[in-house]
């Protein structure tokens, strides 16, 4: 198990079509540390953003992406990611981060 601090866990939000759907559900989508485990999630995002509750989280690890090298035959590789939806209860507090989008 990777020793990594709550505030290393969340890298970034995602905003897609997609995950602003969700957000009605009270779903939220991250990028998140690729050694980061659920209860590491849960946890950071109960410390990061005050009031909230997390229900489940769903973590997934996406494949880094075939990229072909200045034109030539020459294929290199984009790193590979990890993304998590966390759902928060009914009566938890919003994100602020998503409001103003």
């Amino acid at each position: 198990m990777a020793d990594i601090k709550y505030y290393d866990v969340i890298l970034k939000p995602v905003v897609t079509e997609k995950s602003m759907g969700m957000m009605a559900d009270k779903k939220y989508t991250f990028l998140v540390h690729p050694d980061a485990t659920k209860t590491q999630v849960k946890e950071a995002v109960e410390k990061m953003f005050s009031g909230t509750k997390v229900e489940s989280v769903n973590t997934m690890n996406c494949e880094g992406k075939k990229r072909r090298v200045r034109g030539t035959m020459q294929f290199g590789k984009t790193a590979n990611t990890k993304k998590a939806i966390v759902k928060l209860t009914e009566d938890s507090a919003d994100i602020e981060i998503f409001e103003g989008l």
